[in-house]
């Protein structure tokens, strides 16, 4: 879910390779192109006087999230929080859950690879910390009923998290609900360097409330800052200077242009792969699963094809900015040619 950096963020990244945003006070004009970049990302998630900070990615942001929630929630006497998250929720809670020593319960998802409200319902509870919800799922690209997810996290004190670090890019260009403006989100993790064209590593924390900041802080006696609230502490100035210059160049015309083509290459390679006799899992955002069986999976990776497979087995193919409609060509001609050779069955009376 990466793709090449824009131009522009390529040489940013290059320029400001050796500065370190986690020492301002060496380094003003990173700090600068930070804010920069936070209030960009604010700009696109739609969020008021946006605080943040730009992550190694969405792993980071979303340990960050579960962390805030975690000292939130003992400063509230509540000894053993818990964190509520879809099954759809990327793999970076559970390393969260280990890491930070809390409870992560999973909930399942419906037919529709979106998170089931009841079951959600069922498990929220005084002792919950943090619910997630996920906003362009790693697998099928979906997005869970976000609003009604908030809600039930604040009828029970407990944060409410949006994973939309794929989706961040392509969903202001949608009429789905995600944003800080629709629904009652107060942390997200969202990535300029996935559809945002940035250069890696480059991810995103956004909070609605600058306060839930100072639960990630801890002192910098050596530092020209008091107190730093990353988790890496020294970082490139790479990713920040990237992501500045890869928004400033597409937003919003660049990336609306983007997420129609995307869009337009996911709907077509569907509909190629439905035609050639596979289910399909429609696709929301630009993200396609199709039931190829592991023989024609390894023969397509065989012909050279870079391609993954969903947890359930399904061929998954991301259809990024770099992956143009003539790549998409080529991969149904070949998965069609080996479909023409692949030796058939027949049924025989005993």
């Amino acid at each position: 879910m990466c793709t090449e950096p824009h131009p522009v963020a390529r040489a940013a990244a290059e320029r400001f390779l050796a500065t370190n945003p986690g020492d301002p006070g060496t380094y003003p004009t990173v700090a600068e192109l930070e804010d920069r970049a936070i209030s960009m990302l604010g700009d696109i998630a739609a969020l008021d006087d946006p605080a943040g900070y730009v992550s190694s990615g969405g792993t980071e942001a979303n340990i960050q999230a579960v962390r805030i929630a975690r000292e939130r929630a003992r400063r509230n006497d509540i000894e053993s929080p818990s964190v509520i998250m879809p099954e759809s929720g990327h793999f970076s809670f559970r390393k969260a859950a280990d890491v930070l020593d809390v409870d992560l319960t999973v909930v399942p998802t419906d037919d529709d690879h979106r998170v089931r409200l009841d079951a959600v319902r069922e498990r929220v509870d005084e002792a919950t910390a943090l619910v997630v919800g996920v906003a362009g799922s790693t697998e099928y690209g979906r997005v869970d009923p976000l609003g009604s997810l908030g809600e039930m996290a604040h009828d029970v004190g407990a944060l409410f998290h949006v994973d939309a670090a794929w989706g961040g890019f392509v969903l202001p260009f949608t009429d789905i609900e995600w944003t800080f403006a629709d629904i009652p989100v107060d942390t997200m993790a969202i990535d300029p360097h996935k559809m945002g064209q940035a250069a890696i590593p480059a991810g995103g924390l956004l909070v609605r409330d600058e306060a839930l900041l100072d639960e990630l802080a801890v002192d910098t006696p050596y530092l020209e800052t008091t107190s730093q609230a990353t988790l890496t502490g020294t970082r490139s100035g790479a990713g920040v200077a990237s992501a500045v210059a890869a928004m400033e160049e597409l937003w919003p015309e660049g990336y609306a242009a983007q997420a129609d083509r995307s869009q337009a290459n996911a709907d077509w390679l569907a509909t190629q792969l439905a035609e050639l006799g596979y289910d399909v899992v429609e696709p929301t955002l630009p993200l396609v699963a199709a039931d190829v069986p592991t023989p024609t999976f390894e023969a397509l990776r065989e012909a050279g094809w870079r391609i993954s497979r969903t947890g359930t087995g399904e061929l998954r193919v991301v259809c990024m900015p770099h992956v143009s409609r003539s790549m998409l060509e080529s991969f149904v001609d070949d998965l069609a040619a080996i479909d023409e050779c692949a030796p058939t069955t027949t049924a025989t009376d005993d």
